[in-house]
């Protein structure tokens, strides 16, 4: 999800395993001559294929491919373990959910594509929308999610019928040949969804041309600004899931422990970066020393491991260079006048659970978004200076409220400036929710209905 481009090499697809250092794999990237006929393909598929398939029988390949996905979750699971670091139950997490929301999609295909029929204010006869594909779309998906990320995309888009071309990370390029494979093993004629192994400079290529009609990316905001430019020229539909750095706002509870271990749970989840993971943890004043003194208790608890056991919760960090940028961040924060509580160790690409206060606004800490396991706590005086605190951010992607009071909930949830607002609960995503945020998180939105309208063309028809 975020931050998803940072760190890469731009011309190099490898296998680098962050937990030993070892390149396992490279892989070429696409020639020139290869990736127009990728674009083609897709474009073919998209005019036969698409055209002279039901909806229905799109939806029964896509739960051929959710199937495929439980059928073949060990071996998934262990590519990205490799690839990304992710500790093994997590990843079979991850290829479960993605599993998931192919079902979700195919189960409810025929419900979001149906006419929608409009009641006429005036004239005689009748109004629909009827929703139908684009036709050819490029996917730029990242390495932290790397299955998720594309069941989110791919599911609903082939069942519309558009054709999928997708680019994924540089370091994730044997889940992107086993995702493919997928498809092709499900009955997805070639074209439907081609994978390719794409540098920079010919993703803009396949952005402006004319046969593609859409792009999503979930990425940086680097990345998310550079591809909306050559879209925006090309006057082309984009959807964008760039950075966060989600709030955590606890103003009372019945039960501190819990509600502290919803906060580790929120901030560890994948390594840390996860781009709705709870970053900044904003606490009332009464609760806040026994919040800190637990919270941080808890955290430390939590060492790194092999990510390959089934006993580890915290793996390495995708790369090197990540920890390596994390290591700067949180030395930087420091050095303008945080308080380093517990952590801020480095061990190659595993770094050590971390707890940041005294953050000021003045701090480039308190605007940044921290790919890692650093929190950061706040104290707050009241819910006002909450919802102030929750605010001053450049991002707006997730938000946690913590609260006994009902009314207080949904104040707050009004209050929050960001995409989604999670009340009492985290790691509840689910494939029936939208997913996505405001401000420099991005725009459109992916998973449940909306994610499903997002490159749809929705088609007047009045007969009168």
């Amino acid at each position: 999800m975020a931050e998803a481009q940072r760190q890469r090499s731009p011309m190099s697809y490898a296998v680098v395993n962050p937990a030993t250092g070892e390149t396992i794999k490279t892989f070429p990237t696409i020639t020139d001559t290869e990736l127009t006929a990728a674009i083609a393909s897709a474009d073919e598929a998209h005019r036969t294929w698409s055209k002279s398939s039901s909806v229905e029988e799109r939806a029964a390949l896509i739960r051929r491919v959710s199937e495929l996905h439980t059928e073949r979750r060990q071996e998934l699971a262990e590519i990205i373990v490799r690839e990304m670091g992710k500790p093994i139950e997590q990843a079979l997490g991850e290829v479960d959910f993605a599993a998931d929301i192919f079902g979700y999609y195919a189960d409810h295909a025929a419900d979001f594509l149906k006419d929608e029929p409009i009641t006429l204010l005036a004239g005689e006869g009748s109004a629909v929308v009827r929703r139908s594909s684009l036709g050819v779309l490029l996917g730029v998906m990242p390495w932290n999610f790397p299955y998720y990320q594309v069941a989110r995309f791919a599911g609903p888009n082939l069942i519309i019928g558009n054709t999928i071309v997708l680019k994924h990370a540089e370091q994730c390029p044997e889940s992107a040949a086993a995702i493919q494979q997928i498809f092709l093993d499900a009955g997805f004629p070639e074209g439907a969804y081609v994978n390719i192994y794409a540098t920079h400079d010919q993703i803009a290529t396949v952005i402006a041309d004319p046969r593609v009609q859409g792009v999503s990316l979930t990425g940086s905001e680097r990345a998310g600004a550079a591809v909306a430019e050559v879209a925006g020229r090309h006057l082309k539909k984009v959807v964008l899931e760039l950075g966060g750095s989600d709030p955590f706002i606890l103003l009372s509870t019945d039960d501190l422990d819990t509600a502290v271990q919803n906060a580790v749970d929120a901030r560890l989840d994948n390594n840390g970066q996860s781009c709705n993971a709870a970053k900044r943890f904003i606490v009332a004043d009464e609760y806040y020393e026994p919040f800190l003194e637990k919270f941080t208790a808890k955290l430390a608890e939590i060492e790194t491991g092999d990510p390959t056991s089934a006993d580890t919760a915290l793996g390495p960090l995708s790369s090197l260079k990540a920890a390596e940028g994390l290591d700067a961040q949180v030395k930087r924060a420091v050095e303008h006048g945080a308080t380093l509580v517990h952590g801020g160790a480095r061990d190659g690409a595993f770094f050590q659970t971390t707890v940041l206060t005294d953050v000021t606004p003045e701090n480039p800490a308190s605007k940044e978004e921290f790919f890692g396991p650093v929190a950061q706590v706040y104290r707050a005086k009241d819910e006002a200076e909450a919802v102030r605190l929750a605010n001053d951010i450049p991002f707006g992607l997730g938000s946690y409220v913590y609260t006994t009071d009902e009314q207080q909930a949904q104040r707050v949830a009004d209050g929050i400036e960001a995409g989604m607002v999670f009340v009492n609960v985290v790691l509840a995503d689910g494939a029936e929710l939208p997913f996505g945020g405001v401000k420099r998180s991005g725009t459109g939105r992916e998973m449940g209905r909306l994610g499903a309208d997002e490159f749809v063309n929705k088609k007047l028809i009045r007969i009168g």
